[in-house]
């Protein structure tokens, strides 16, 4: 089998069994790291040409891993960048520290990975087993950061971290953002069981970088790094301070570190959560000695990724980011609320059925004039009518309720959410990535139509 684009790969791809689409709970049958490392086997484990940092945790992680990946760019080390989900193209997962492959390398190194996939053959007492979607992902991220040459990988967890496919590389650091519940029906119903998987890519002897914690998760993730004897660099005990602002122009950001040096710091990518991100970069950069003040700062100020804080209209303003977990969410709105105020202004809302409803949705009805929930996207499960009667039931008892609609199409959600919100007010679409990938979508349709219509009314 070839491929002559990349699309078509993808496609490929899709017809294994992908469980980024199951909300349900999962079973030793489905997630396994031993058919992983006998797939890596069978192709030559292309995951040990490379140095990686593993990146786990259940919010920040992919902002981090693009902090890092850059500032690993900067100093000339062509750096391989792995994250999950996607915003609007398979190929936002598979980067150069944020800059797209040429499709050529892409299709060059999906035809690597076909080839070498002949003849695999996986079985087990539950019998024959194929590799599910994202294990085939992730070995393809691997086979393309080996055949382009890639000194280093930065590489994002897709799920949890236990058995997660990431997990079978053998990282130079570990790095574990900040923990929430979380996917509860797949990873447990509580902090340190969440934190349990995720402290399971901790590696013997390979030092651990931990963002600010709960007590409960630090406690774990402290003892699962003193059982692998790997010396744990905490950032709540590295840095004195840590303070930012959200303006027009970007993050501010000043972090004082234990000893007493100050960072300043303005980052393209908006949102007072994306300090920490920064800061946890830097702690795993210094203390890799893989840091250059002048260069790496200024590398880490233009690292961006799609869907955190994005703007993508300025009349009125679009903004797009998808965070889909409570404290994210309450990050975001402080940001949000720093630039456009808590008045005038409207959301695109849609959440997975995983997801927690009710304290999200709290969160974000005393702050908006019209809320417009939508769905999101097709990939995995979601109920948008029985959050619209989650929001109806909320309003009830208070006295300046926002205006709701139900429109689930998301080209006519952001249609009405462009008409009725007026003067210098704002848009804000979150609570999923896969939403935000179809507003960014129907926004393009948008532009196409206008820039046609201008068209015509420019011809004599």
């Amino acid at each position: 089998m070839q491929f002559s684009d990349f699309d078509q790969f993808c496609s490929y791809m899709e017809s294994f069994t992908n469980l980024e689409k199951k909300n349900n709970g999962y079973t030793v049958r489905l997630y396994r790291l031993d058919r992983m490392r006998a797939l890596l086997d069978h192709i030559g484990n292309p995951e040990r040409d490379f140095k990686a940092i593993h990146v786990a945790g259940s919010k920040g992680k992919g902002s981090t891993a693009s902090f890092l990946a850059k500032g690993l760019a900067a100093l000339g080390l062509k750096t391989g960048l792995y994250t999950s989900p996607h915003l609007s193209n398979y190929r936002e997962r598979f980067t150069l520290a944020g800059t797209f492959f040429d499709d050529d390398e892409l299709v060059a190194a999906a035809n690597v990975l076909v080839h070498r996939l002949e003849g695999f053959h996986f079985e087990d007492e539950w019998g024959t087993a194929e590799p599910t979607a994202f294990e085939l992902y992730t070995s393809f991220a691997f086979v393309l950061f080996s055949h382009t040459k890639c000194e280093w990988a930065v590489i994002e967890t897709g799920l949890g971290g236990r058995l997660d496919a990431t997990n079978t590389i053998t990282p130079v650091a570990s790095v574990i953002t900040p923990i929430e519940l979380e996917h509860t029906a797949i990873l447990g119903n509580s902090i340190p069981l969440i934190a349990g998987e995720k402290a399971k890519i901790i590696k013997p002897g390979v030092p651990v970088f931990i963002s600010r914690q709960r007590e409960d998760a630090r406690k774990v993730f402290t003892e699962e790094a003193s059982l692998q004897q790997s010396r744990l660099y905490d950032l709540q005990v590295e840095v004195e301070a840590l303070v930012t602002q959200t303006t027009s122009e970007g993050q501010h950001v000043a972090i004082t570190w234990k000893e007493g040096d100050i960072t300043r710091l303005l980052l393209a990518m908006r949102g007072e959560v994306q300090a920490e991100n920064c800061a946890l970069a830097l702690l795993v950069l210094k203390t890799l000695g893989v840091y250059r003040q002048t260069i790496t700062e200024e590398a880490l100020q233009t690292a961006k990724l799609p869907g955190r804080m994005e703007q993508i209209s300025t009349t009125p303003p679009i903004i797009i980011d998808g965070a889909h977990t409570v404290e994210s969410l309450r990050h975001l709105l402080n940001s949000f609320t720093q630039l456009y105020g808590a008045n005038g202004n409207t959301v695109i809302y849609g959440v997975l059925e995983d997801k927690d409803h009710i304290h999200m949705t709290r969160l974000l009805l005393p702050l908006f004039e019209r809320i417009i929930v939508a769905r999101p996207g097709t990939f995995k499960k979601s109920n948008p009518e029985a959050l619209f009667l989650l929001l109806q039931e909320e309003i009830k008892e208070m006295r300046n309720p926002p205006r709701l609609f139900l429109e689930k199409d998301p080209d006519k959600a952001l249609e009405l959410a462009m008409e009725t919100t007026e003067g210098p007010h704002a848009i804000l679409c979150t609570g999923s990535f896969y939403l935000g990938g179809d507003i960014v979508a129907a926004y393009r349709k948008v532009e196409e139509m206008e820039s046609k219509e201008l068209e015509v009314v420019a011809c004599p």
